[in-house]
């Protein structure tokens, strides 16, 4: 059996790599790995080779940037290329970016069947280019592989037959659970240390959202919650390079680059990052993968979105939605937390590590 493994954005490595050691157990099965380098910096060698574990891709499609348009049909027409040399039994991809949506529909159009991990996530807002590429890649796949309860009700109220659902749990969790006792090997940068963070004294912040930080008055907003935050704690800004950008722009840098209390670091490496967000007091981002992460680690989150695909996290997790960066009400949760009145969250079902695992008993067939 031939499986190639589409990767294109930074969190579909981590989701890959518990399922490339899960299929490394079955001598029978050969495993490409396809990066279409839909997000692409000179640090993703790293991840590949020594953060993830994960071998050299065998293919590198280097699309790039570009409306969403072109890096679809740039990955289509190069996939496709791939697909004729090297007819596998299944492509099979994660997530909800372009790579995902591409990849399937040439490998469906090549009657090549198609296995989908982290299926059934809805947000219900179909401005979202992630939804539609998650409903049209449900749409179409072999295998719908589903992280939460909600990602069931999901698909069977679009009408999917039954047999092509399972749930899985998630293998973003897989990764998570896979490294935290390796987390006493990972070194912060000389900064933080320099700057004397200590566990649970410190808030992280991530925003990169356009709503968030592409318009003045948005931005704005996302700094008054940023200057909320570091009023309680020590607050650590992995800056993202949309956000810095517009924080020239718009000429707003000084009111967080001159703040005691606000540690600005590069955008951080997926283990040191990990081992930050485990340690830390309170998550405040309007990231998708951060919820499910701190949910595991039972770290408080607050989200700055209208939406969720991933509710799960809000009603079993730590997560909190918090729409149009509600400053009064991000006070409200943060003295909640100080008081100790903060939810606890609980771990979703089958979000224990294994999950790569049942993927690959269910797509490798016995003999």
């Amino acid at each position: 059996m031939k499986i190639i493994q589409v990767v294109g954005a930074r969190p579909n490595f981590m989701k890959v790599a518990p399922l490339q050691r899960a299929f490394q157990k079955f001598p029978e099965v050969q495993t490409l790995i396809v990066h279409t380098g839909q997000h692409y910096d000179s640090a993703m060698s790293d991840i590949f080779f020594r953060q993830l574990e994960l071998p050299q891709p065998d293919y590198f499609l280097g699309v790039g940037g570009g409306s969403h348009t072109e890096q679809t049909a740039k990955i289509m027409l190069a996939f496709e290329k791939i697909l004729t040399d090297e007819k596998p039994d299944i492509v099979l991809v994660v997530g909800d970016v372009n790579s995902t949506i591409a990849c399937a529909l040439v490998a469906v159009k090549m009657n090549i069947a198609v296995a989908h991990v982290e299926a059934g996530l809805r947000s219900n807002d179909r401005t979202m280019p992630e939804e539609i590429n998650r409903i049209l890649t449900d749409s179409i796949s072999d295998w719908l592989f589903v992280t939460e309860p909600d990602g069931l009700r999901n698909l069977r109220n679009e009408g999917v037959s039954e047999e092509k659902i399972h749930y899985v749990g998630n293998t973003m969790i897989d990764s998570l659970a896979y490294y935290l006792p390796k987390f006493d090997e990972i070194d912060l940068p000389e900064d933080l240390h320099e700057k004397g963070i200590n566990p649970n004294e410190y808030i992280i912040v991530t925003m990169h959202r356009p709503s968030n930080v592409d318009t003045e008055e948005g931005l704005k907003q996302t700094l008054s919650v940023i200057n909320l935050a570091a009023g309680y704690k020590k607050v650590v800004l992995p800056l993202h390079p949309r956000t810095k950008n517009n924080l020239q722009k718009f000429g707003l840098e000084n009111e967080i680059f001159n703040h005691h209390d606000i540690i600005i670091t590069e955008p951080l490496g997926y283990l040191p990052f990990i081992k930050l967000l485990k340690d830390s007091w309170l998550v405040v981002t309007d990231s998708g993968g951060i919820q499910e992460e701190t949910t595991y680690l039972k770290i408080p989150c607050l989200t700055f979105r209208k939406s969720t695909e991933r509710p799960i996290t809000v009603t079993a997790g730590t997560n909190t939605m918090i729409s149009e960066l509600n400053v009064a009400l991000v006070k409200e949760k943060i003295e909640e937390l100080a008081a100790g009145n903060y939810k606890k969250g609980q771990i979703p079902e089958c979000w224990d590590g294994h999950t790569a695992e049942r993927i690959a008993k269910i797509l490798v067939k016995p003999g």
